[in-house]
């Protein structure tokens, strides 16, 4: 996490403990600043030792808050911030991680029954209390009862998109020390899951001590958690980093074992069984010979370890790329050297879903355009949200806003990079009907028409699937955005029958999205399976609001690679004419 986001997050809190107290307008500018923070390419620590002045040049950033940057910036607190946890001092993050529960209900609830924690309200809802207050009713606490347990689950893991940039600034730490032969990232992280535990690194050395007594000093490191002679275990921005270093000799298949999963780990194992071998974390050995094999974990003759790809060769395997190791098919077929060749985090040309300040975006046109040229995109499509269910703070373009930009895409195409083809589109809306909630003559003008579901996101499956394919099947509808609309660790969104969405999809033409923001990560691997199983183009989007979103392109990437995608798959990897092509 930035230091960009560190503030952001204080902001955020600041919002909702304020609104939580009924406090009118202020928390809407206060998360404004936020994201715009979030998203300045300046470091916050920079502006800020610059003083407030310096601060408040950020857009939509007034006085007030940024002299409380810079008071978090120089001190690690926010006065006011404190004085309002001490007023209402719930864990609101926990609380508001409950689907449908926002900080007003956090505050309302907390006024009636003094609610502060998880198992205070799950208690108060088992015992009927909540139904009790106010302005909620049996439905409601029915409703919080439910999905608290997701709420629970969303607390234990972290998303990908938060620990991925703790993991690279640790693995970049690492591989800096002079006794660090090798280092890698391992465990889930690896695979790329949409969330994990804790980022687990592994590293080489014939002197592990000092690795460890460095790894503790990492200047990233809030607390050193524990420490032995060869790991250790820190925590950073929140989250726990598990260290352990080995011999150079056993690395390979050290980082084949930790990278998991253990499905996948017991499938290996019985392959090697079935060759008289025997596979943990130190290595490949031929324990053919051996009286028994369970005297110790290094008995037996060593044939592989140094290498990921020499344990799997040794067992006559291709290497088996970390996002596929789930033990769905890629042992047969790592044995018939018919895995897929897999998808690139450079493959993809250009982003086919972005925004702009027309709608829900904090940049313009051109800056969009411009962060694209600067990134080597050879295309960018500007698809701002068209108005219809769903669409926070009635943002969303109407049919004659949606005109009036095709001009103004048009206008700042012209001055772009000759370099980049700029496409104008929308985001338009997937009723929970499966209507498209803008006309069709307007649909019928642009470049490209994404099609995603923002609201009724609580459907039961058939009427979801049924909903999706309604979507797909209509004839403007280029690619379907983020299927089930889900947030990751906030609300769980709809769960259609992919399968039968994706053969809709192949037989429609359609594309359906990867959506690269680390918050939703949807598609997910499973639905892109089914999509490729079927036929089904990919398009892998940012849906970027911000140019530093752009760069999330390699979250969609690595998800649609856990879908088994091969480039040829991804729509963006296409050039513009084939890209129009699909298109038309």
């Amino acid at each position: 996490m930035s230091r960009n986001d560190e503030v952001a997050d204080r902001l955020e809190e600041f919002a909702d403990r304020l609104e939580a107290t009924g406090v009118e307008y202020k928390p809407t500018a206060y998360r404004r600043a936020a994201e715009n923070v979030r998203d300045h390419p300046t470091p916050i620590g920079d502006l800020a030792a610059e003083g407030a002045d310096a601060v408040a040049e950020i857009d939509r950033v007034g006085d007030a808050i940024a002299s409380k940057i810079v008071e978090y910036v120089s001190t690690g607190s926010i006065e006011e911030l404190a004085e309002l946890r001490a007023e209402l001092p719930a864990d609101i993050g926990a609380l508001t991680a409950i689907e449908g529960v926002g900080p007003k209900t956090v505050g309302t609830l907390y006024a009636a029954l003094g609610i502060t924690t998880l198992d205070e309200m799950a208690a108060a809802a088992e015992a009927g209390e909540i139904r009790e207050v106010k302005g909620f009713g049996p439905k409601t606490e029915t409703s919080i009862r439910e999905n608290i347990p997701f709420a629970r689950e969303s607390r234990e893991r972290t998303r990908l998109g938060d620990a991925r940039p703790v993991a690279d600034g640790a693995l970049a730490y690492l591989v800096d020390l002079s006794h660090v032969s090798r280092a890698e990232v391992c465990g889930s992280i690896r695979r790329w899951r949409a969330t994990i535990g804790d980022v687990d690194l592994l590293a080489a050395s014939d002197d592990p001590e000092p690795v460890v007594d460095a790894f503790t000093d990492w200047p990233a490191a809030d607390t050193t958690i524990e420490a032995g002679t060869g790991k250790a275990s820190v925590r950073a921005d929140g989250t726990r980093v598990d260290l352990r270093v080995v011999d150079d000799a056993e690395f390979g298949a050290a980082l084949q074992y930790f990278t998991g999963s253990q499905a996948h780990n017991v499938a290996v194992r019985n392959r090697a069984i079935d060759r008289g071998l025997k596979l943990n974390e130190y290595g490949l050995f031929d324990v053919s010979d051996v009286a028994d094999p369970d005297a110790g974990q290094r008995v037996g003759t060593r044939v592989a370890g140094g290498t990921e790809a020499g344990v799997y060769e040794a067992l006559d395997m291709a290497f088996v790329p970390p996002e596929l190791r789930e033990n769905d098919g890629e042992i047969a077929a790592a044995a018939a050297t018919d895995l897929p060749d897999l998808v690139e985090p450079g493959d993809p040309r250009g982003d086919l879903h972005t925004h702009t300040d027309w709608s829900d975006g904090g940049f313009t046109l051109r800056e969009m355009i411009a962060a694209a040229a600067e990134r080597g995109h050879a295309f960018h499509a500007v698809t701002d949200h068209a108005a219809g269910p769903g669409i926070f703070g009635n943002t969303g373009l109407d049919e004659a806003e949606i005109a009036e930009q095709a001009a103004a895409v048009e206008s700042a195409a012209a001055d772009a990079d000759a370099a980049i083809t700029v496409l104008h589109g929308v985001e338009a809306n997937i009723d929970a009907e499966g209507t498209i909630t803008t006309d069709d003559a307007t649909l019928a003008d642009l470049d490209i028409v994404v099609a995603s579901p923002h609201s009724a996101l609580d459907q039961d499956a058939d009427a979801a699937t049924e909903r999706l394919v309604r979507a797909v099947e209509h004839p403007a509808v280029d690619v379907l955005g983020h299927p089930t609309g889900r947030l990751i660790n906030s609300r769980q969104g709809l769960e259609p029958d992919m399968d039968a969405v994706a053969a809709a999809a192949a037989r429609e033409g359609v594309a359906i999205e990867v959506n690269a923001n680390p918050a939703r990560l949807d598609a997910d691997g499973t639905a892109v399976r089914a999509a490729i199983k079927a036929g089904t183009t990919i398009a892998v989007n940012t849906d970027a609001h911000s140019p530093t979103d752009l760069d999330n392109r390699r979250y969609g990437v690595h998800t649609a690679r856990r879908g088994w995608a091969e480039r040829a798959d991804v729509l963006n990897t296409r050039s513009i004419e084939a890209l129009r092509a699909f298109l038309s």
